[in-house]
């Protein structure tokens, strides 16, 4: 496997851990969703609206986009997690096509990201990507645990890569077209 092959693998799990992710959301009880809770987030929605966020800001880096930092600044929260979640999975497939059409050479190219007051610190995409993801992980695991008090049981978020994971994730897989 490639890095790029990676990249691109690593791509297709978060659309499909994202969606997961919102079908347990989508079936919270009234005011779970923005309940208090304790995490680096306060709540199930800050923390999923500010992975959004960060991944608008991260697409807008790596696409070379106009916003820079107002990707992040200028984010308006959703308050309903269905079009949390839609707005989620769109910014999920349009990270899965920049990931379907980079190369690897690509990934060792320098884009601008926007620092504000630090200013414009040329990244390699690769780089970004690899932060991109993690954060990603690092955001869903606080959301899946948050879930663990709630009226939903949080949902398996580590049967993707593995071919003896493909017969219980099967059906999603073909769903998202992945």
């Amino acid at each position: 496997m490639t890095l790029i092959d990676h990249f691109r693998q690593m791509a297709r799990n978060n659309l499909w851990s994202n969606d997961r992710l919102y079908r347990a959301v989508l079936a919270l009880a009234p005011g779970e969703f923005g309940a208090e809770r304790t995490s680096f987030f306060p709540s199930i929605s800050e923390t999923l609206n500010h992975i959004l966020a960060v991944d608008l800001l991260y697409l807008d880096f790596l696409e070379e986009g106009p916003l820079g930092a107002a990707a992040y600044d200028d984010f308006v929260a959703f308050a309903d997690a269905k079009a949390l979640g839609d707005a989620q999975a769109a910014t999920d497939r349009r990270l899965l096509n920049f990931c379907e059409r980079i190369d690897e050479v690509g990934l060792d190219r320098r884009v601008m990201t926007d620092r504000r007051e630090d200013g414009k610190i040329p990244e390699r995409i690769g780089d970004l990507l690899a932060h991109l993801f993690i954060h990603q992980i690092h955001h869903r695991g606080q959301v899946h645990a948050m879930l663990s008090g709630t009226s939903v049981k949080p949902p398996q978020l580590d049967e993707f890569f593995l071919d003896y994971d493909l017969q219980l994730r099967r059906g999603e897989v073909e769903r998202l077209g992945l």
